[in-house]
């Protein structure tokens, strides 16, 4: 790739398209002359130019192209969950030895004693950072960012001005909290260890999503976010990393949207579903933090009326936003809209491509409806609503079935996407895993309190959409002491901070299985049914649950089940 095509992948002027390599894009006629970047043999991106958005209807630009925009979903705990335990056993003693940590996010403070040796050499095997620029990036990294590795980190941590040499760190201290949860050396001062504190880490962050999104779908100025085909390339990159050492890679998912069709069948999910039944890896990813937002309506058609109404409260300073309603097969649905004001627009008919534009005089709104009767990756139908300058107030939708229907779910966007005060009436507290929480074979993990055995507040209940139990394991996710950035320690709280220790307990199961030789052949969907024989269970509870999964993590409870392995 020619350094002229290399500034489109990372310049605000170019939009990026997710297409299926080979299918999509034949498609797209008039966009095959630009720039293609190849994520794996089944995803391929391309970059086109911005100005050419607002034709993407007439270009065949489908839904399931665009990008998603996903943001962050934020030692007691290690007793808890039986770490401690099984590494005072001497014929287990896991701490991670062979194996890699991977994590896609914010980066990480290199710098800080977390990730050093004893010797202040690194742990850290190479850091691709996707925020500095390099036009000589190589088809290693997919042409943009650069790439550090071993060598030259150490050669920083030699340096009394270590950034003058790798300029790379964590500014928003996310992929640190998590990367020092998973792994993080002994900090006998401040009384801390990571779960696996001798395993290697391999890291992405992630560049910020381009501002041309805001015309797909729009966030607030200044929101953390990032685009689904960045994670993609990141998560394969840590595989392609984990391959060429022939190593382990327990991989750890800290982001999330509320973006798609919640069945495991979009881009993002797919990609890290086909990756989890590889050997050696294993994919753990948080359920979200939607718990209590309002930020999901699920509703049947009452027979007698022949739809359901739905009331949207919307609040203020909402400047634009996108909500999606997607109907369970062999259901067809269509909407009418009426505004605060009292301004009716009647039944919109449920017809393929059917696109509207709908300005309301007394609002000084416009709202955009768009149909996909067949939403191309679900197969299920799919409604765009995007609200351009709404109105506060009480928003009315009546949805309509056709003859035969299933019910229907729709979901506004996460918690930081939206404001506080735009939520649905009626809300449903279900099936609010955030994607890609949905993905059938990853391990997905919600948080509790382990110190009073309650469920986080906000922690996002299953099933999918799809009624495929998620989540399915619950870790200490509540005022956890962690790591934060500057060598500084503190409680933390949210589905992440369940997942980045439950990643460190799946290194150490791989540990176990493929580099102590027990079980060669371990793969996320192993890791999940090794954890789900340990777990802890309240027995005033029936599981699997939408809240708990299968039960609260113990991993030496899942030693015990294997006593004649071990």
């Amino acid at each position: 790739m020619n350094e002229e095509d290399r500034e489109k992948i990372i310049s605000n002027d170019y939009a990026d398209l997710l297409l299926r390599y080979g299918i999509d894009l034949e498609k797209l006629v008039a966009l095959e002359d630009y720039p293609i970047n190849i994520i794996n043999d089944k995803y391929t991106v391309i970059y086109f130019p911005a100005s050419m958005i607002p034709l993407r209807v007439e270009l065949g630009i489908k839904y399931s192209m665009i990008p998603k925009l996903f943001g962050l979903v934020d030692s007691s705990s290690l007793v808890e969950m039986g770490v401690v335990k099984v590494q005072s056993t001497p014929n287990l003693s896991l701490k991670g030895q062979g194996v890699l940590l991977g994590f896609v996010d914010t980066g990480i403070e290199y710098t800080n004693s977390l990730f050093k040796n004893a010797d202040n050499t690194t742990r850290i095997v190479s850091i691709w950072d996707q925020t500095i620029d390099n036009m000589q990036a190589s088809e290693d990294i997919f042409y943009y960012g650069t790439e550090y590795n071993k060598d030259i980190i150490n050669l920083a941590l030699q340096n009394e001005e270590p950034l003058s040499v790798v300029p790379s760190t964590d500014e928003i201290g996310h992929g640190t909290t998590l990367a020092g949860l998973a792994g993080g050396s002994r900090i006998e001062e401040s009384d801390f260890v990571g779960v696996t504190p001798l395993a290697e880490y391999v890291v992405v962050k992630l560049k910020p999503a381009k501002a041309n999104f805001n015309l797909y779908s729009p966030v607030p100025e200044n929101t953390i976010c990032f685009q689904e085909n960045d994670i993609m390339f990141g998560i394969q990159y840590l595989i392609n990393i984990a391959n060429k050492l022939q190593k382990p890679i327990a991989i750890c998912i800290g982001l999330g949207t509320n973006q798609g069709s919640h069945d495991g069948r979009d881009s993002l999910s797919d990609m890290i579903s086909l990756l989890s039944n590889e050997v050696g890896n294993a994919i753990v990813v948080a359920a979200g933090n939607e718990g209590n937002r309002g930020h999901h309506y699920f509703g049947e058609i009452d027979k007698t009326l022949g739809y359901d109404l739905v009331d949207l409260k919307i609040g203020e300073n909402e400047s634009s936003f996108t909500m999606e309603l997607w109907g369970n097969i062999p259901g067809i649905y269509s909407i009418d809209i009426l505004s605060p004001s009292g301004e009716y627009i009647p039944r919109i008919p449920a017809r393929i491509n059917e696109f509207r534009v709908i300005k309301f005089l007394f609002e000084y709104t416009t709202v955009l409806v768009d149909y996909s009767l067949v939403e191309s990756q679900s197969g299920d139908e799919l409604i765009l609503i995007r609200f351009q300058n709404p109105t506060p107030g009480i928003w009315r939708f009546k949805v309509y079935g056709g003859r035969i229907t299933s019910g229907f779910h729709i979901w506004l966007p996460m918690q930081g996407f939206i404001g506080e005060d735009t939520v649905f009436l009626q809300p449903n507290p279900d099936t609010i895993v955030t994607i890609p929480g949905d993905a059938s074979s990853a391990l997905t993990v919600t948080a509790y309190d382990h110190k009073n055995q309650s469920i986080y507040r906000n922690a996002s209940r299953g099933y999918s959409r799809t009624n495929i139990i998620k989540p399915e394991i619950a870790a200490p996710g509540v005022d956890v002491y962690s790591p934060l950035l500057g060598n500084q320690f503190g409680g933390q709280t949210g589905s992440s901070i369940a997942t980045a220790q439950t990643t460190g307990v799946a290194a150490m199961i791989l540990e176990w299985g493929i580099v102590k030789g027990n079980n060669r052949s371990v793969d996320t969907m192993q890791v999940k049914k090794y954890l789900i024989r340990g777990v802890n269970r309240n027995i005033n509870i029936i599981y699997p649950n939408k809240e708990w999964g299968f039960g609260t993590l113990n991993i030496y409870g899942t030693f015990e089940s294997l006593q004649g392995e071990t």
